[in-house]
């Protein structure tokens, strides 16, 4: 599993310029990197001065870094509206405690992109994923919904039981069963959501603010209701400091700025709290990234191994896959024992996470029953057998 970096707060604070060069200075320290933005803007692309799409598409200029805007309301259609039509006969009932106004899920899009950004952090050959949130009322509701679809899955499936004769005589019961299985996994898929967001092994989440008082007013309010979820929050960027400049007016401002960062930090102490001076231009195109990358982490080094690795804002990072000898190592925290599979197709053998296969880099074929499987501490190692099979 990748290590999931999170960066979020209220529009228009640099939220992306923060998230974009962050993910352009870890593919060019050597990782493999995905750069996902969920904000309706999309301005990951102005950012990156290079147009990305809703998959996964290598970023020009930038060795080992792709990049994707999500789209969720495109799959919204896939999955809802036929779900609802199918539910609708049964809405109202008294017995069921639950009306049609409860099948407008709030934050559905939200649902949407995490459950796209999942596929993809499941995904052992991404190293790390960074994921531009959008604006910190989205991202909230985001975050709240694991318990919002575990309760709005429980209703519908106790719906499914009530109903289940009537089910089968208007969809016959294979239709009525597949649906329950549906919404079943759909839940284990929540549950194991909360398992990664609340896991400081696999996400770590940054508050980027301006040092305005309404900007940290909000960002420690943000803290806040992030802590309700147990999210883990290590840092927080400020950015658009007014330099330090001779001029009457400027001096002002900035001992006003000063001022509020210091609230800043007596109200969040734990926090790694970097600052970043106003700039002379937009930031948006690769030279301009970098630099602000290197502003934020300083010069990244990885070494061998998975890690983890130290950046900078009191980040660490680690790989998703690493090959030693005969020996594949996936780092996969916060997966449990049952989510794991392995089997073999015409040589390649594949991993299976959540019911999600990918296959192990390896250069000579191999059966699943002849590879060793050994998962310890977050950590699948496969030994592989000598020879070829």
């Amino acid at each position: 599993m990748a290590r999931l970096l999170l960066f979020g707060g209220k529009g228009g604070v640099g939220k992306t310029t923060t998230s974009t060069s962050t993910a352009v200075a870890l593919a060019d320290s050597g990782l493999k990197v995905l750069l996902v933005s969920s904000d309706p803007a999309h301005s990951t692309s102005d950012s990156l001065d290079f147009q990305l799409g809703a998959t996964p598409t290598e970023v020009e200029g930038v060795p080992g870094l792709w990049g994707m805007e999500l789209d969720p309301e495109a799959r919204i259609g896939e999955h809802i509206p036929k779900l609802t039509e199918s539910l609708s006969p049964f809405m109202g009932g008294e017995s069921l405690d639950m009306n049609a106004s409860e099948m407008v899920l709030p934050g559905l899009d939200e649902a949407m992109a995490f459950d796209e950004l999942l596929k993809h952090l499941e995904n052992p050959d991404w190293d790390v994923i960074v994921f531009d949130t959008a604006p910190t009322g989205h991202t909230l509701r985001f975050l709240a919904l694991p318990e919002i679809i575990e309760n709005w899955a429980d209703k519908i499936i106790k719906i499914h039981r009530v109903t289940g004769g009537i089910r089968s005589l208007m969809f016959g019961a294979k239709e009525g069963e597949k649906m329950r299985e549906e919404l079943e996994k759909f839940r284990r898929r929540v549950l194991h959501v909360r398992r990664i967001l609340c896991n400081p092994e696999v996400t770590r989440f940054t508050l980027v603010t301006i040092p305005e008082k309404m900007g940290v007013n909000e960002t420690v309010r943000a803290h806040a209701s992030l802590a309700e979820f147990n999210l883990p929050v290590s840092g927080c960027v400020v950015n658009r400091l007014t330099p330090e400049i001779e001029n009457e007016f400027i001096q002002t401002r900035r001992m006003h700025e000063r001022k509020n960062i210091a609230d800043l930090q007596s109200s969040l102490p734990d926090l790694h709290i970097h600052e970043v001076e106003l700039k002379d231009s937009d930031i948006h195109g690769l030279n301009l990234l970098r630099s602000i990358g290197t502003e934020l982490h300083g010069t990244i080094n990885i070494g061998s191994g998975l890690g983890p690795f130290k950046i900078g804002l009191g980040l660490e990072v680690n790989r998703g896959t690493w090959r030693d000898s005969d020996d594949v190592y996936l780092h996969l925290p916060g997966i449990d024992r049952d989510d794991l599979s392995l089997r073999s197709e015409a040589g390649t053998v594949f991993v299976g996470i959540n019911e999600r296969e990918h296959p192990v880099p390896f250069d000579r074929p191999a059966k699943a029953s002849k590879v060793s499987a050994k998962l310890e501490e977050d950590v699948l190692k496969l030994t592989f057998p000598k020879g070829e099979e």
